[in-house]
């Protein structure tokens, strides 16, 4: 029996609405981290206070990371959606097998097979001894 290339026009639709769903939620958390850091950093100063300061700026600094994660990750679930519409969607580009069903689900804008994305780690440690 010869292994599938690519998934069907059913199982691509059903990941596309996994993704729409997670890019919905994604857009949500962007714009909550948005308005914290807006609140964060529109604080006035009024009685200057050190460590009320580093306060304020550790964690401007931590919701700044996690808004680039935010954005990061809303990046890959858009390329998930063009693969989709180009028809590469589910295909590892590490190995060129399909991505398990149960592995898109839980991560619909992965691009690599559990397989895909350990080897070359291996290969690299290999190769470094």
């Amino acid at each position: 029996m010869e292994e599938k290339k690519f998934y069907n026009k059913q199982d691509l639709e059903e990941f596309k609405e996994i993704i729409l769903g997670k890019l919905e939620e994604a857009m949500v958390e962007k714009k909550r981290l948005a308005e914290s850091l807006r609140e964060v950093s529109g604080n006035s100063v009024d009685s200057f206070n050190m460590t009320e300061f580093g306060n304020e700026s550790q964690e401007k600094e931590q919701i700044e990371i996690l808004l680039a994660r935010q954005n990061k990750f809303i990046l890959n679930l858009q390329n998930a959606l063009v693969r989709i519409e180009n028809g590469s969607y589910g295909v590892c580009k590490e190995t060129g097998r399909l991505i398990p069903k149960e592995r898109l689900r839980l991560v619909p804008h992965t691009t690599t097979t559990v397989e895909g994305k350990v080897t070359p780690k291996v290969s690299r440690i290999i190769e470094e001894q």
